[in-house]
């Protein structure tokens, strides 16, 4: 069995069902999957003008069957579902070719499907014989390891990456061309199917903290490595071709770990410290009988000292009264109802913000999980 020293931050090189079988039990935050996809691509693809199209013909992605390809499937998954932590995720990617076996797969197993996501490739490759549509998009399933598990999902930090809204399940990404993608010494691609770190930097930002052990096992030229290195993940890769080790070695070897301070996740209103709006009132933050304003300044209600608002004839919390004043069926008293400083109209959010930095100076930030979101 595996020390933590001899697999954490390493590239491990063998079949990846063996070597998943050596490593420690839950000892695994996130899994990122690239299998092969078993293409059965029958003789040479070319172009219009005869050119050679570099496709994926490699003896890692031959098949005799689809019982031999969910057979093999079958194996390191297994090995997958022991290695992950009771909470941990697994993200498997692929094309129409394998991603329906592999999500029935995932499902006949135990794991549980959160999410099918779209990858819509915005320079995809044409389809050069004219018989079917351009193969646009590929397919990535996100799942856990059972349906009690209560996996990392970043919701705040996807959603301030998608400019305050809510992140969708298709994303619209590059495909790894130009100085990223890795070529060998004859400036062929080292990898025919390597994947953008962009694509990479999205899931691992989603579904991990810094510090996590993100676990890859078709590491291939160490894409999943890279983006966890910049990101303050660690990593552990399995691979079996040597030419693809050299490479991801050199590839993340060369990278710089970010600074510390610009990885951390800015704290959410999911992660910080409660604080009952009473809070504020006990703090003298804000007075019984001193009035609140709508944010339009129009609407009003009087302080109760027991934590309560008034307005005409409601009473209750800034939630229920606000909503009850707005004819509305639900509101969010905190960015609804404001004070009076200074002749300005100041959200009740801000006054809370100061009590949450000072509980935030000795509470420890948890970690957010779908669980906590249902």
């Amino acid at each position: 069995m595996f020390t933590r020293d001899q697999y954490l931050n390493q590239i491990l090189q063998g079949d990846c069902a063996e070597t998943l079988s050596k490593m420690p039990s839950a000892s695994v935050d996130l899994i990122f999957a690239d299998p092969p996809y078993n293409l059965m691509l029958g003789g040479e693809l070319t172009r219009p003008d005869n050119s050679r199209v570099d496709g994926v013909d490699a003896d890692w992605d031959q098949y005799s069957s689809f019982q031999h390809y969910d057979a093999e499937m079958r194996r390191w998954l297994a090995e997958a579902r022991r290695v992950l932590k009771p909470d941990g995720g697994i993200w498997v990617i692929g094309s129409y070719h394998n991603i329906f076996r592999l999500g029935a797969l995932l499902q006949d197993m135990g794991f549980w499907l959160l999410n099918d996501v779209i990858w819509r490739k915005s320079n995809p490759m044409p389809n050069f014989r004219g018989t079917r549509l351009t193969n646009a998009h590929e397919t990535l399933i996100w799942a856990s390891r059972s349906k009690a598990s209560k996996p990392v999902f970043n919701y705040e930090v996807m959603k301030r990456l998608n400019d305050d809204t809510q992140m969708r399940s298709d994303w619209t990404l590059p495909i790894c061309t130009g100085a990223e993608r890795l070529k060998d010494q004859d400036g062929k691609k080292a990898h025919p199917t390597q994947k953008p770190e962009s694509l990479l930097f999205r899931v691992l930002m989603m579904t991990t903290q810094p510090g996590d052990t993100v676990l890859d096992p078709f590491f291939g030229t160490g894409t999943t490595g890279a983006v966890a290195k910049k990101l303050g993940r660690n990593f552990v890769g399995l691979e079996r071709d040597e030419t693809y080790i050299e490479a991801a070695r050199a590839r993340i070897d060369a990278i710089q770990p970010g600074d510390k301070s610009f990885i951390e996740n800015a704290p959410t209103k999911r992660t910080e410290p409660r604080v009952p709006f009473g809070n504020l009132i006990e703090r003298g933050l804000v007075q019984p009988g001193s009035e609140l304003f709508g944010h339009n300044g129009r609407i009003s209600a009087k302080v109760g000292s027991d934590g309560t608002i008034i307005a005409g004839s409601d009473r209750g919390s800034i939630h229920q009264v606000g909503a009850k004043v707005q004819d509305a069926p639900s509101c969010n008293g905190w960015t609804f109802w404001h004070v009076k400083k200074e002749g300005k109209l100041m959200p009740l959010d801000n006054l809370r913000g100061l009590v949450r930095q000072e509980l935030n100076n000795t509470k420890p930030q948890p970690r957010i999980s779908v669980g906590a979101l249902s």
